[in-house]
């Protein structure tokens, strides 16, 4: 657990994966620490080195001396970034972390690579029920009799203000655990952080960035729980207006915390703006400096390729991360014969041949032919991955091998829900692709035909003439 100290100020974080890698910044929210980001720090990880920080005045960093101010936080975390991250950083931010990583991307553009930003708060005013329930409560904890009375008060009525938050904070059919929920909880009492929480409290509503939000160009992707009763949806109506740019998704089933309430989906959503490797259920498998080279390297590939037409590089890094490389030796069949995982494949080096059945079109391979040979770039076996039919020709490795990447048919879905901007383009690449093919096919079609009735032709004028007949009268 590194303890920074930047300009004097001391700094406590917790970090996970490879130092080597791209810095991934997790801020927390008002009243909370490191741990409130700790469910998507194991998913970045994959891919970035992430670093969870507690602001000064939360978890184990002490307080700023003077007055706690939003840009204040923003500005200090700039100085991090310039002096331990060594570039552009990933941002992502929870609550009052969002809205203070959308300062700093106003103040300092050029830090950012992208953001992803959960619950953000835009305008700094909370919901009706934090200012008429938690608010009075922090107030009083700013003055040292305050904080006494409301110690007495969390002991005597076994954590009133628990009572209070858990429906302002959590959905009705909430899915967080116990023991997540606990740590929260001990978290927004942690001890004295009376004057911190109540600064926040007017720092938030003193920034607020509606009529300036439109102005950020960084790619991002905002995320709110559909029964947040802390940071209420009209902030997201602010987002909708004025930022049409930010890729805004409502997450069912979840309030203040829908990382912790409902994470299948907010995972699913933030590795695919990421272009993390994987989705679903295999989240959490770390991947090594070698896989991601791997990534890296095909989605460079992927901007020579009709598959990649009209992506920028980060959607050919979310494609890439989704796509299986599979290397072949020579005369071997791409597709398992034993295991059909309903794939589309595209060749990334050597050269794969299609042997197929004229005999016998759209059935089972027979008496197979060799009917084209695929060079890098080019895709095949995407038929069978749309409609999930049999595969009507052998994938064959050409004489030096083969390595393709594979794309199968549920990480296609996946990305489509997930992310409909790419997952849009990358269907209508394969349409193009596929259409390209069938006019090609055409066109051979046609050839042939020309050339049979040239052919014919020809042989016609080659028949000897029959002279005229001798007639007997």
């Amino acid at each position: 657990m590194p303890i920074y100290h930047i300009n004097g100020q001391a700094i406590h974080t917790v970090e996970e994966g490879s130092p080597n890698r791209q810095k991934a910044i997790l801020v927390h929210g008002w009243s909370s620490s490191s741990f409130a980001l700790s469910p998507l720090a194991a998913l970045l990880s994959q891919r970035f080195h992430c670093i969870s920080i507690d602001l000064p005045g939360y978890g184990n960093s002490p307080p700023f001396e003077g007055e706690t101010t939003i840009p204040r936080y923003a500005a200090l975390l700039a100085d991090f970034i310039e002096q331990e991250c060594g570039g552009t950083v990933v941002y992502v931010g929870h609550s009052m972390g969002g809205m203070i990583g959308l300062t700093l991307a106003l103040m300092h553009p050029v830090l950012i690579e992208r953001m992803v930003l959960i619950c953000p708060t835009i305008t700094g005013r909370l919901s009706r029920q934090v200012n008429l329930m938690i608010s009075p409560i922090t107030m009083l904890e700013w003055v040292g009799l305050g904080r006494a009375l409301v110690s007495l008060v969390e002991n005597l009525y076994v954590g009133i203000t628990d009572r209070l938050m858990r429906p302002v904070s959590f959905a009705d059919r909430t899915g967080i655990s116990q023991a997540d929920y606990l740590r929260l909880r001990r978290d927004a009492r942690h001890r004295g952080q009376g004057r911190v929480r109540a600064e926040c409290f007017f720092a938030m509503r003193e920034n607020d960035l509606s009529g300036k939000i439109g102005k950020i160009e960084t790619p991002t992707l905002v995320l709110w729980g559909a029964e947040d009763n802390t940071v209420p949806l009209r902030d997201a109506g602010v987002v909708a207006d004025e930022w049409e740019a930010a890729d805004l998704r409502i997450i069912p089933k979840a309030g203040h915390w829908p990382h912790f309430e409902n994470p299948v989906p907010t995972r699913r959503l933030v590795a695919s703006f990421l272009g993390l490797p994987l989705l679903s259920h295999a989240l959490h498998t770390p991947v090594d400096d070698q896989e991601l080279a791997r990534i890296e390297q095909a989605a460079q590939f992927l901007a020579h390729s009709s598959i990649g037409s009209g992506m920028n590089l980060a959607q050919r890094t979310r494609l890439a991360g989704q796509l299986r490389q599979v290397v072949v030796p020579p005369y071997t069949n791409l597709v398992d014969p034993k295991i059909d995982r309903q794939e589309m494949f595209i060749v990334l080096d050597g050269t794969v041949e299609v042997w197929s059945d004229p005999e016998s079109p759209g059935e089972m391979v027979r008496q197979p032919h060799k009917v084209a040979v695929l060079k890098p770039g080019e895709m095949t076996g995407e038929l069978t991955m749309l409609d999930q039919g049999a595969r009507t020709a052998d994938l064959i490795s050409g004489a030096q091998g083969a390595v393709a990447l594979a794309l199968d048919r549920e990480r296609l879905l996946a990305l489509r829900e997930d992310d409909p901007e790419l997952g849009s383009l990358l269907l209508w690449n394969i349409a193009c692709a596929m259409s390209g093919r069938v006019r090609f096919i055409l066109w051979q079609l046609q050839r042939a035909y020309q050339r049979a009735r040239a052919e014919e032709k020809e042989r016609r004028s080659e028949r000897p003439s029959e002279g005229p007949r001798n007639v007997t009268l």
